[in-house]
């Protein structure tokens, strides 16, 4: 009799991973059987994690960690073995904005288009407006990517311009009725704003931060020790999708599965462009590609590295006003579980990285790294500022973006 595991999941691109394990059979191979739960916010997505109502959920890497730390609710511990994608965002704006702070052809440089925003900041503010951004989430990578990029560029959150929620599925409504002029969101949702005309295209998060953490999947800590067994087949199950998520010759295929409504509830040559790396930045215009738009498997993407946990950590205390806590800063730490990932992948031959923690942001050309299983070349992986994260000196790396 398989071992069922429950999952919720928001109908977006980078919940692909359990998905397709299921549609495809790696789960059964490994003795599984999934069912999944969709949600419309990452509210109720982890209301039904931390209830018990599902075992594990596609999660925003930062809600993990707030969630652990008691950041909005009551501390529940949660735990990250495994990391869904990396990169797999946008910035879209409004039609009009857009224009006018990324008029050339193609996805916009981070530096100009902060510079042009900045000057479109201050005109509107001595008119008394303010420009408003959507983001998915408070505690999510949506949010700190856009503050981290718009601060960078001299533009203060929450003080120049605001920041407000609304959940993946409504973002297009929300820019459509004039009520954000900006948002950052997963796809498929960027794409159904330019399709609809409301929006276009002007930054990929990845322009950001060429590898940056993005979802994950999360369960309760003591969920986690109760299923450890089930917890490491469904990660070789994903490993297993993520390879054939990424081979060209399934992504129609994969793209008509992830389309229908019981997941994403979008056209699938929407899909097909997100995952192809391929997108439409306004309506009517000619695809462009942007290499590794999403990242979903090479590279150990899904590995669950210690540093990146602890560099969301350093943006929750950053946005959230706090002090630097190192106890703190361990437990945002410990939510993300390389030991689990690897204990599930150990005589596999599948790729295992030699440490468990890196300096983010340091690498500016591909770099053969110690792996304890396999070979492995890691890539560009730098912030569009160039100033990479060591998390050997966290509380320094805080106090430098004050």
């Amino acid at each position: 009799m398989a071992d069922e595991l429950t999952i919720g999941f928001l109908p977006l691109i980078d919940a692909c991973l359990p998905i397709l394990a299921a549609e495809h059979g790696f789960a059964e191979e490994e003795g599984l059987s999934l069912r999944f739960i969709k949600d419309m916010s990452w509210a109720t997505v982890l209301d039904r994690l931390l209830y018990g109502h599902s075992d594990a959920a596609h999660m925003i890497a930062p809600l993990a960690i707030a969630t652990t730390l008691g950041r909005g609710r009551p501390a529940q511990p949660l735990a990250a073995p495994f990391v869904l994608g990396l990169n797999g965002n946008a910035v879209t704006m409004s039609c009009d904005l857009a224009a006018r702070v990324c008029p050339r052809e193609g996805l916009g440089d981070p530096h100009e288009v902060g510079s042009a925003l900045r000057s479109e900041v201050a005109s509107l503010r001595a008119k008394g407006r303010k420009l408003r951004f959507g983001v998915v989430h408070r505690y999510s990578s949506h949010n700190y990517m856009l503050r981290y990029w718009l601060s960078a560029c001299g533009i203060r959150p929450d003080h120049d311009v605001e920041i407000v929620t609304v959940a993946p599925p409504f973002s297009a409504d929300a820019l459509a009725a004039g009520e954000i002029d900006g948002s950052c969101v997963g796809e498929p949702w960027n794409s159904i704003a330019v399709d609809r005309g409301v929006g276009c295209i002007v930054l990929a998060t990845a322009q950001i931060w060429r590898r940056g953490v993005e979802k994950v999947l999360a369960m309760r800590a003591d969920r986690l020790a109760e299923r450890r067994p089930a917890v490491e087949a469904l990660i070789r199950a994903m490993r297993k999708a993520g390879a054939h998520f990424v081979d060209p010759a399934n992504w129609e295929f994969n793209s008509a599965i992830l389309a229908r409504p019981e997941y994403c509830n979008a056209p699938s040559e929407v899909i097909l462009r997100a995952i192809s790396d391929r997108l439409v930045l306004r309506a009517g215009a000619v695809p462009v590609h942007y290499s590794d738009f999403m990242f979903q498997h090479r590279e150990a993407a899904n590995f669950p590295w210690v540093s990146q946990a602890e560099w969301l950590y350093t943006q929750l205390v950053r946005w959230d006003g706090l002090v630097y806590d190192s106890g703190d800063a361990e437990k945002a730490a410990r939510v993300f579980r390389p030991d689990v990932y690897r204990s599930a992948l150990s005589g596999t031959g599948d790729v295992l990285p030699g440490a468990s923690s890196k300096v983010e942001g340091s690498l500016d050309r591909p770099t053969a790294v110690t792996a304890q299983q396999g070979a492995m070349t890691l890539s560009e992986n730098s912030f569009f500022d160039g100033k990479p994260f060591d998390p050997d000196n966290i509380e320094a790396y805080i106090a430098s973006q004050q």
